[in-house]
């Protein structure tokens, strides 16, 4: 090998290795610091783009729980109303029960009768229940009204809950028009209150079908929340422990490569003794 001056191509080489070798070096650092195994673009430009994706998918798998809890909020509270509609019903078909004794005046009928009016007026004041501001009954008097409640983050599968058509309930031909002040208004009311008491039956069976179908619903999302989140951190997170040793190995490197560029850098000066 030649003895020159104007190139020193050990010198260049070592250099260009140390200049790599720190870049790994701050890499490492970086990952180990931030936790993340990709903490820029050029880390992995597929694995941020795929990251990125799984990201969105978890906000919005997030949030689809959310709104999910709140619908079956939603119908823990309407439930609530229907079974306090229940205990009503109960007692109004006592108290017309009751207006069928032979030994009962007209003013004992009278009191019987007031107290139902004043049962159907709460009755009344339960179909204007709200949760949040959205109405927990159909006030129509129409087939009960279907909300409809998104249960998967891409929100291609959803579900529908049941505002129920609690006016047909109590308006006209229902409860409200119950009279237990007369003999045959009694025994009428006795008849269609038992109609009316399966009727709300009915309702709070299609509740508790719709709140357990949304409570798997979110175990569902749940779930896939966790698979998501694990596909993820397999893409961005940094493994410690292998992280650290490679770190081990890039600080020896670079301990060497400084070495070896000093020496490289003092090669040349064996030349000033051929001039002497």
């Amino acid at each position: 090998m030649s003895v020159v001056i104007n190139t020193n191509s050990s010198a260049s080489l070592a250099a260009y290795n140390l200049s790599n070798t720190n870049v790994n070096l701050q890499k490492s650092l970086n990952r180990l610091s931030s936790g993340s195994r990709i903490n820029s673009s050029f880390d992995d430009a597929g694995g941020t783009a795929v990251a990125m994706k799984f990201n969105a998918s978890i906000k919005r798998t997030d949030a689809t729980l959310a709104n999910v809890n709140n619908a079956i909020s939603f119908l823990a509270t309407q439930d609530g109303v229907l079974k306090n509609a229940d205990k009503i019903l109960n007692r109004i078909s006592e108290l017309a029960t009751l207006a069928q004794d032979v030994t009962k005046g007209t003013d004992d009928l009278a009191l019987y009768q007031d107290e139902v009016t004043i049962l159907q007026e709460q009755l009344n004041l339960m179909l204007s229940e709200q949760f949040n501001g959205i109405d927990l009954f159909d006030g129509a008097g129409s087939a009960g009204t279907t909300m409809t409640v998104v249960t998967s983050h891409d929100g291609a599968q959803t579900v529908g809950i049941t505002q129920s058509d609690f006016a047909t309930l109590i308006g006209s031909g229902g409860v409200g028009a119950y009279d237990v002040s007369t003999y045959s208004g009694a025994v009428a009311a006795v008849t269609g209150i038992q109609a009316n008491i399966q009727t709300l039956a009915n309702y709070r069976a299609v509740n508790g079908a719709e709140q357990s179908r949304l409570s798997f619903a979110a175990d569902m999302l749940s779930i896939n929340k966790v698979n998501l989140e694990s596909a993820n951190s397999r893409i961005i997170d940094v493994d410690v422990a292998d992280e650290s040793t490679k770190l081990a190995r890039f600080n020896i490197l670079q301990q060497a490569g400084t070495a070896m560029l000093s020496q490289a850098n003092q090669s040349t000066q064996s030349i000033l003794r051929l001039l002497s």
